[in-house]
């Protein structure tokens, strides 16, 4: 999948388009609907496929003093949308400028002279524009007026239509096997692995540490099972994931950590290498031990916990 940064890396070859727009955070089954149905479509009418999204997510132009929770950066997000066959992702860069235009100038100067749009997909609800102006009936008008096809696509989900929104929440709250069946995967975090207080080796379970500026959305503080992919290797591994601040010992520094299940520490060397963390299901909440020996039987039967869940 090609990825535009902006119209003025879209190339100048005449190809027509059939194009889709949203901030697909998460890309869940209702985004991964919509976009295999533009990347079938374009290959139907040999067309070239084209989600466009943005970059920042809109609501942190237009609400800069309340905190954003994404599930997913945006080079997360191209990396998933380009699972679904799209050939090629517009990233826009958001701002209030861009925020400004109306309908008809963002139809116009985006979907008819940036993309040469020959169909646009959206859902019903779709709106665009200055203060949210255009939606699904200007569409059609506009699309009749510069000669290109409005189709719709129903993105309704089990109990109700999928929402990154509602996701979020899920993840928040640590209910990561709900927002999985929503995402139709498991969510993910990556980053850096980097050294620790070593104190999980000590106690007999090393961990590989992410880096605090790690991607993705970091799930409510717990233990969770899951597991963990190194870049170049060649399987994900079985793993115990701990998030959280480490209360028993005084922590104050958010982490997460992941055990590798049935792995010695020396096994394999995983400082500085790019780890990603899937969580399958939470085991238990945040707790703080009273002493050593506490903790310790207790990260047994985590991981006794962890394998039944696993199946390992």
């Amino acid at each position: 999948m090609e990825i535009y940064h902006g119209l003025k890396e879209v190339p100048a070859d005449g190809v027509g388009t059939v194009v889709t727009l949203g901030n697909f955070d998460g890309v869940h089954r209702g985004h991964q609907t919509v976009l295999t149905a533009v990347a079938a479509l374009a290959h139907e009418r040999g067309l070239r496929s084209v989600a466009m999204t943005f970059d920042p997510h809109p609501r942190t132009v237009h609400r800069p003093l309340e905190p954003t929770f994404l599930i997913t950066t945006t080079e997360q997000k191209a990396a998933l949308i380009a699972r679904t066959g799209i050939d090629a992702l517009l990233v826009q860069s958001y701002d209030l400028e861009f925020a400004a235009q109306s309908a008809e100038e963002f139809v116009r100067r985006y979907f008819v002279e940036g993309l040469r749009a020959q169909v646009v997909v959206v859902g019903e609800d779709v709106r665009f524009g200055r203060d949210n102006e255009g939606s699904l009936e200007t569409l059609r008008r506009l699309g009749e007026k510069y000669g290109f096809d409005t189709v719709t696509i129903d993105e309704v989900g089990r109990g109700g239509r999928y929402s990154s929104s509602r996701i979020r929440e899920q993840i928040i709250a640590g209910d990561l096997a709900e927002a999985a069946d929503q995402l139709g995967r498991f969510h993910f975090v990556s980053g850096t692995v980097v050294h620790g207080d070593a104190r999980g080796r000590d106690l007999g379970f090393p961990t590989a540490n992410l880096s605090q500026d790690a991607a993705g959305l970091v799930p409510a503080d717990g233990v969770y099972a899951g597991r963990a992919i190194f870049d170049g290797e060649p399987e994900s591994y079985p793993a115990a994931i701990s998030v959280g601040t480490n209360p028993t010992f005084d922590g104050s520094v958010r982490r997460v950590e992941a055990y590798v299940l049935d792995k010695e520490f020396g096994e394999f060397d995983v400082y500085d290498r790019h780890m990603t963390l899937e969580f399958v299901s939470r085991i238990r909440g945040q707790v703080t031990f009273t002493g050593m020996d506490e903790l310790i039987v207790q990260m047994h039967e985590d991981i006794a916990d962890v394998r039944e869940v696993l199946h390992t």
